[in-house]
């Protein structure tokens, strides 16, 4: 007699087929199925869904127009002639800019040296008067561009022009130029 929460070896032959268990008896191997589980594979004919990857790109390239945008009227704003005159602080290395107080006891020190410094080497006589105006340029240290007045021995001032250079830290001075300056 056969126990009825046992299920016959009919029942089980199928029973271990559908549910893909392997039978425990060698006879039930031959009339089981060869049935595989078929997995999704790479199929190079067909195309990969890019679907999100689409839109992340497109939103990816809508922010960065929107950053550059952004950029671009940042420098056109930075660029105009009145934000370039309002910046205040030191001179930009390389450029010249102009020396705002010619007045400064440096800068006037700076002039009557480079006019000693043109008597010494040129034995012409010339005595110092004021520094009119000038430019300066930061490098290892500064270019000064000087316009200046000095007397020469008969008397009659004149203006000049002196290219000096200075280094601060090392107390170094040169007398790059000195030449009669045009009004």
């Amino acid at each position: 007699m056969q126990d009825s929460r046992r299920p016959s070896a009919e029942t089980r032959g199928s029973l271990q087929m559908s549910l893909l268990i392997p039978p425990r008896h060698p006879r039930l191997i031959s009339a089981r199925p060869v049935v595989k589980f078929q997995r999704p594979c790479f199929d190079p004919t067909r195309p990969p869904h890019r679907r999100s990857q689409t839109k992340t790109t497109q939103t990816m390239s809508k922010r960065a127009l929107r950053l550059a945008a952004l950029l671009l009227a940042a420098v056109a704003v930075a660029a105009t002639p009145a934000a370039v005159a309002a910046r205040v602080g030191p001179p930009l290395a390389g450029g010249w800019s102009p020396i705002k107080d010619v007045s400064d006891p440096h800068i006037q020190e700076l002039g009557g040296w480079a006019v000693a410094e043109h008597a010494r080497l040129a034995n012409d006589g010339l005595r110092f008067g004021e520094v009119t105006g000038g430019e300066q340029q930061v490098v290892a240290g500064m270019n000064y561009k000087l316009v200046l007045d000095a007397t020469d021995a008969d008397g009659a001032v004149g203006a000049y022009g002196a290219f000096v250079y200075e280094q601060a830290w090392t107390n170094t001075r040169e007398l790059m130029s000195f030449a009669p300056a045009s009004r």
